[in-house]
């Protein structure tokens, strides 16, 4: 075998390792992650947070239900669900199932375009230009939206799609907003829009995309903390580099884990020294999620993840 074949192999066989690799290894390994965030009024004890977004079920991910359902364990004091729960036209007992123990715990949640309409294949590279169809545009066909929030609300949580709520958890009193998925143009912002009650210790707003339309306007609002999904972390990432695309208009450096924002950061990335954030600017924490598309099942350098924010 000369030189040149035995390079064709060798990059045949990297080739095959990578795609072995982001379609069965990496889907499955899934991370905590944890960060400790300083948004409560001094002398609070602090509070754990479990945040979960972009599940993605289809029946049957045993795997993923069992790894979702351990995370209990934690004994999180508050649950947040950024949306995209859902797979399949039959997820939803799925979905509830695994969410059982957590759903005893006190929790807040938005959907996400994926809580409304069924995945569908399509060319992966359009998420580059922004140019695929959205909702109702690409699918007629509607998942059972409802029998999701129903099982949800049922269990307590408070359903912040376009409103906001109120939770006392461990003697703070806690205040969301929230919009509907900003993705398929949903939001509605005006619906919630406002600062915290006098009484309130710590305002958190919640979205499932975090288009920045909707992170300056939580800014503005005076939310310390703001969480979100949909990004998938990038979900194909370069090694040493990152995320190539966000599937929205924030920034690739923003693309998953905790950051600053304030009104007008779009234009200040990332990876800006700290310093360039005003000194009340929001965290924001976006969640690389749990799963992806059935026809795009694919991850690379970004782990799927919940992550456990720990507020003091």
């Amino acid at each position: 075998m000369n030189s040149v074949c035995r390079g064709a192999a060798g990059l045949v066989g990297l080739g095959a390792g990578v795609l072995a690799w982001s379609t069965l290894v990496e889907p499955r390994a899934f991370a905590l992650r944890e960060f400790e965030v300083p948004v409560l009024p001094g002398g609070a004890d602090p509070l754990r947070v479990l945040h979960l977004s972009d599940l993605h079920l289809v029946p049957g991910q045993r795997a993923k239900q069992d790894w979702v359902r351990s995370l209990a364990a934690l004994k999180p004091d508050l649950v947040i669900t950024t949306g995209d729960n859902l797979a399949h036209q039959d997820a939803v007992p799925a979905v509830l199932d695994t969410y059982r123990d957590l759903l005893e715990v006190p929790g807040v949640f938005v959907l996400g375009s994926n809580d409304y309409f069924p995945p569908t294949l399509k060319n992966p590279l359009r998420y580059f230009n922004d140019s695929h169809e959205r909702g109702e545009k690409l699918t007629p066909q509607r998942l059972p939206t409802q029998d999701l929030v129903d099982g949800f609300t049922g269990a307590g949580w408070l359903d912040l799609n376009n409103g906001r709520g109120t939770l006392t958890v461990r003697g703070l009193r806690l205040e969301f907003i929230g919009v509907d998925d900003p993705h398929l143009e949903r939001d509605r912002y005006d619906l919630a829009a406002g600062p915290a009650a006098r009484d309130t210790d710590l305002l958190i707003g919640v979205t499932h995309a975090p288009y920045q339309r909707i992170l300056d306007a939580m800014a503005a609002d005076g939310a310390p903390l703001i969480l979100a999904g949909h990004t998938h972390g990038g979900q194909v990432c370069v090694p040493f580099h990152g995320a190539l695309v966000t599937n929205c208009d924030l920034d690739t450096g923003r693309a998953k884990g905790l950051s600053r924002w304030w009104p007008g950061a779009g234009s200040s990335p990332a990876t800006a020294p700290s310093s360039a954030a005003p000194a009340d600017a929001s965290w924001l924490e976006v969640s690389a999620g749990l799963g992806a598309s059935p026809y795009s099942p694919f991850r690379l350098a970004c782990r799927p993840e919940a992550t456990l924010l720990t507020l003091v």
